[in-house]
């Protein structure tokens, strides 16, 4: 495949393949920050839908933070890897802290990007979840975790490039996945990007202002 320039090219080409929900009123599109927002803004704009971000903080064992033994999402949702918990048997009350810890900064970050602005309702609405790209999956796991106990429609969870096993993973977790590429070998998100800069906390909050212009009546 060909490198994507940007996270915007990115969008714009994953909009093309999620043509079929343009001009539906039932329709949310979610960013994941803060790379994931670029993307879908390109895609919420394709598509004449109204867009919003999803916050997800991992939840990291002490000691193994890289190791996730839940994560937290917007809205004060948490969701357990029993597995890990289970494993290392680890305390209620050290989850409690880890989430207390992790909340506070989910907090900030939403107040941060949201200046104000309420999340949008997403029961009983068809919700396409966007990412720059899936390796792991594992924050896009934990939205979608996350987002079912909101009770959507449908979920569709939706990034320009994926390691192929991870997006077969989502087959059996959503309702529909939509991978624009698939490369193999993978390694990495940032290899398939010209242009893999970080997204700045400024463009984040740029981007959604400008969403909701757009799309005021969300």
């Amino acid at each position: 495949m060909e490198l994507f320039r940007n996270r915007a090219e990115a969008g714009r080409i994953l909009a093309g393949k999620l043509s079929k929900y343009k001009n539906r009123s039932d329709v949310v599109v979610l960013g994941l920050p803060r790379g994931g927002i670029p993307v879908a803004f390109e895609v919420a704009r394709e598509l004449n839908a109204p867009l919003d971000l999803f916050l997800v903080r991992k939840l990291g064992l002490p000691g193994h933070e890289e190791l996730a033994m839940g994560a937290i999402a917007s809205g004060g949702v948490r969701v357990l890897n029993p597995d890990v918990v289970e494993m290392f048997r680890v305390p209620a009350d050290v989850i409690d802290r880890a989430a207390e810890r992790e909340q506070a900064e989910l907090m900030r970050r939403e107040q941060l990007y949201r200046q104000g602005r309420p999340p949008l309702p997403v029961q009983d609405r068809t919700l396409i979840v966007v990412d720059d790209g899936l390796a792991t999956g594992s924050s896009m796991r934990a939205a979608v975790a996350a987002l079912r106990q909101k009770n959507p429609a449908r979920i569709v969870v939706a990034v320009p490039v994926a390691a192929p096993s991870t997006c077969e993973d989502f087959r059996g977790l959503v309702e529909e996945v939509v991978c624009a590429e698939t490369p193999e070998p993978f390694h990495a998100v940032g290899l398939w990007y010209e242009d893999f800069r970080q997204t700045s906390d400024t463009e984040i909050r740029e981007l959604l202002n400008l969403g909701a212009q757009l799309h005021p009546a969300a």
